[in-house]
């Protein structure tokens, strides 16, 4: 698995809306799952108000499709109630990645 690219989006939660936010993102990993192209998907979270979603893919054009994708489009539609803010959203490099199948290689 060649994972190159990755997006790393930080979300802050209105202080009473975090449990809504935790909800939502729980729930996001069903619309990922339909995305061959995610290779990987995490949501995590930093603190009381403080959330975070990371992704791989292996090319450009399974990172745009993700972009385009289900995840942003709910997020946009739910972000002005439940965020303090715009989300934070940042494509990344990968420069190093560690599979389980690595270990003991």
């Amino acid at each position: 698995m060649d994972l190159t690219l990755g997006v790393l989006a930080l979300l802050e939660a209105k202080p009473d809306k975090a449990a809504e936010l935790k909800e939502f993102l729980i729930g996001g990993k069903t619309l990922v799952d339909l995305e061959p192209g995610t290779r990987t998907w995490y949501a995590f979270q930093l603190d009381d108000t403080h959330f975070g979603i990371f992704d791989s893919f292996a090319d450009q054009a399974a990172r745009q499709a993700h972009l385009d994708g289900a995840i942003p489009k709910a997020l946009a539609e739910v972000g002005p109630s439940l965020l303090a803010r715009d989300p934070d959203l940042r494509t990344v490099d990968l420069l190093a990645v560690k599979h389980e199948e690595d270990v003991g290689e």
